[in-house]
């Protein structure tokens, strides 16, 4: 045991590989050396007559949270500007107010992270910033001003217009989205629940460790389904009406059929909507249980009045809005459809946009179960 920690601990000295491929690393490289020069050439100009320096080191650290890792809550435009500025802030307070010794530097730095972590603007380069100026020895608080604030400022500027043309989201929301319902498959209260155990600050937003264990998910269900096709599971003996079909005619064949859903197609067996049970027990009124049976039947029925405002045919029942998916597409990419937009029957079509078949929520768990049925 004692072997094995050893070895783990040395491990854990050894770099790990990076995920950002050779095109995303020049990206932010060139991001950084343009934010750099566009911080540095605007804060030259406005303090070219001035003996304060006009860029400060721990900038430099800031540029690479801002451009190698624009997604990270320590990059976001609060952090970088008021991390920087109320470190420094903090650091000219300790030079001006407590006596000079060794100590001073671990201290300024220390009760700079702790305001930032108080203010909700923790930036790694803000414990720099604090440093930077008990060493040397800053007593003047303009200089949380100039230049620390208005460097930072400017980079979060450059980070914003580079990272918006390179194609990278910058900034980031930081407010916690409204929480997913907690029955649904992957619940945003699950995730705040294991935050919460955790208990330590993430380099990454909320939202973007959601948006990965989720992608994360779907990535696992293709693995497991591997190169199943929605053409692989589909029923192809299915019963189909068209708009004009009577009522009592699709209850009949659903009825027959034992199913609960019908696809709508026109004369080229193109999907135009669905209807299902719901859609006719949609049209009376389940208020009162007695007498379904004999109020379902009086809908259904055909009226011999002309001037009847009662739905006489399918058309004017039918759930216009249905999801369709190719026969072509991977089974995998139906698990959002099925598990959490509420859906229980897929038509299924051909390259020509022309109904071929049908997956009912029961052919994809069937289809769920052989895949993850060995693994169990």
């Amino acid at each position: 045991m004692r072997f094995e920690s050893l070895s783990t601990f040395a491990r854990a000295w050894i770099p790990g590989p990076t995920s950002a491929n050779a095109q995303e690393r020049l990206r932010a490289t060139i991001g950084a050396g343009v934010g750099l020069l566009f911080t540095a050439l605007i804060c030259h100009w406005v303090g070219i007559s001035s003996s304060v320096p006009w860029l400060i080191a721990p900038i430099g650290a800031s540029a690479v949270l801002v451009f190698a890792l624009p997604g990270s809550p320590l990059a976001q435009p609060w952090p970088v500007i008021g991390g920087n500025t109320i470190a420094a802030l903090v650091g000219i307070a300790c030079v001006n107010w407590l006596p000079d010794g060794v100590w001073l530097d671990a201290f300024a730095t220390a009760l700079a992270i702790g305001v930032m972590f108080s203010l909700r603007c923790l930036h790694p380069p803000g414990g720099a910033a604090a440093l930077l100026i008990v060493l040397t020895h800053t007593t003047q608080f303009s200089f949380a001003f100039f230049p620390t604030m208005v460097n930072s400022v400017l980079l979060v500027l450059a980070g914003v217009i580079y990272n918006s043309l390179t194609g990278r989201r910058y900034p980031h929301v930081q407010i916690a989205p409204k929480p997913s319902p907690a029955d649904s498959r992957l619940s945003s209260i699950d995730i705040d629940a294991v935050l919460a155990r955790y208990n330590q600050v993430l380099d990454i937003s909320r939202d973007d460790l959601e948006s990965l264990i989720r992608q994360t998910e779907v990535e696992s269900w293709h693995r497991r389904l591997g190169t199943v096709h929605c053409a692989d599971l589909m029923s192809r003996d299915l019963a189909s009406v068209e708009f004009g079909t009577p009522l009592q005619e699709a209850w009949a064949l659903m009825h027959e059929r034992r199913i609960k859903a019908l696809p709508v197609v026109d004369r080229s067996r193109r999907v135009v909507g669905i209807i299902t049970q719901a859609d006719f027990f949609r049209h009376i009124d389940l208020q009162h249980h007695e007498g379904i049976g004999g109020r379902l039947r009086d809908f259904i029925r055909a009226t011999r009045t002309v001037m009847s405002s009662k739905p006489e045919v399918v058309g004017q029942i039918m759930t216009r809005q249905v999801r369709v998916a190719s026969a072509d597409r991977p089974l995998a990419e139906l698990v959002p459809l099925f598990s959490e937009g509420g859906h229980h029957h897929i038509p299924i079509i051909d390259a020509d946009k022309r109904l071929v078949g049908m997956i009912t929520q029961s052919d994809f768990v069937r289809a769920l179960y052989r895949a993850v049925g060995p693994e169990a």
